[in-house]
């Protein structure tokens, strides 16, 4: 078979040079969204989207043939990475070595137009952050925010999983937290809190494992208390028709796709900031709330600017 031709694009962002290939590659070919406008989204985004980024290690969704095709996570920078894209090194013990060791995963962090379009001139669709971030020097810190998952078991969908965001919103209120919802663009919603070095109670800055465990106890309680709506438990058999609170995604190892950021899926949806009287609209009509897609996310951050605010 005849080797796929390769386009190059050579431009210049923030003062790095860089080579754009096959921008005319379609993406998602169900809305035939080309690499081009891929890279044309995250550009104009990217005002809203850094600083959500910042300081914080990006686990990487690729999919160099599109959508339709085969996709591969990517932890550690690729070979080839520029010297001024910015990466920490985590120690890990999900990786081991031969001998039995601990070993390390060297993430990028993109806190630059620049390194934003690099790793999406890879193919990288979907970018996935931890809850902690890491210091200039590469030291990890606490977490700064708390992210709550709302992951709907079918039949149940969107407007279900609105009614238990009102539910837990209004739980962490009673605890001096308050929350941002984001549709995910795949299936549920994440609502996530800040996180305070100075709060104090469950408002304080703590450890991925004190922060997992007090989402759980709040998974819990609300399934307790709203059992044919809610389940706290990962058995997926128990998820049918129900709202399951992922409090495991708090887990130091563990990642969320990043606000603003597209998702792999037929069509080019975003994990999309939305407002609380939005997720009371869905709560009241199922068909109130959908995901958005990459071109309403760019109207609405013109319209109404970062509805991502928390204070952390």
């Amino acid at each position: 078979m005849p080797k796929e031709s390769r386009t190059e694009t050579p431009v210049e962002v923030d003062g790095h040079h860089l080579t754009l290939v096959n921008l005319e590659k379609v993406m998602y070919p169900r809305t035939g969204t080309t690499k081009a406008e891929v890279l044309n989204y995250y550009a104009q985004v990217a005002p809203v989207m850094l600083p959500h980024l910042a300081d914080r290690a990006v686990t990487r969704i690729r999919w160099p043939n599109g959508t339709s095709e085969q996709s591969f996570f990517e932890k550690n920078v690729p070979g080839g990475t520029p010297r001024w894209v910015r990466t920490v090194s985590v120690p890990t013990t999900g990786s081991r070595s031969a001998s039995g060791e601990e070993g390390e995963l060297t993430f990028p962090i993109l806190d630059s137009l620049a390194s934003l379009t690099w790793a999406v001139n890879l193919a990288a669709l979907e970018l996935h952050v931890h809850q902690w971030t890491v210091s200039k020097q590469g030291r990890v810190r606490n977490p700064n925010r708390l992210v709550v998952d709302l992951d709907p078991g079918e039949p149940a969908g969107l407007g279900e999983c609105a009614q238990v965001a009102l539910l837990v919103r209004d739980r962490l209120a009673k605890d001096g937290l308050e929350c941002v919802p984001v549709t995910s663009g795949s299936k549920g919603l994440h609502l996530y809190a800040g996180l305070s070095s100075t709060g104090s109670g469950p408002a304080k800055r703590r450890t991925a494992a004190e922060v997992r465990d007090y989402a759980k106890e709040i998974a819990e309680e609300l399934q307790s208390e709203h059992p044919k709506l809610v389940v706290s438990q990962m058995t997926k058999a128990r998820r049918s028709g129900k709202v399951f609170l992922d409090w495991s995604q708090n887990t130091g190892a563990k990642t969320t796709i990043a606000p603003y950021s597209l998702r792999g899926r037929e069509l080019p949806t975003v994990a999309a900031p939305r407002s609380w009287e939005e997720i009371e609209e869905g709560a009241e009509d199922e068909l109130a709330l959908e995901h958005l897609r990459f071109e309403e996310v760019l109207e609405r951050v013109s319209d109404q600017g970062d509805l991502f605010t928390i204070d952390a």
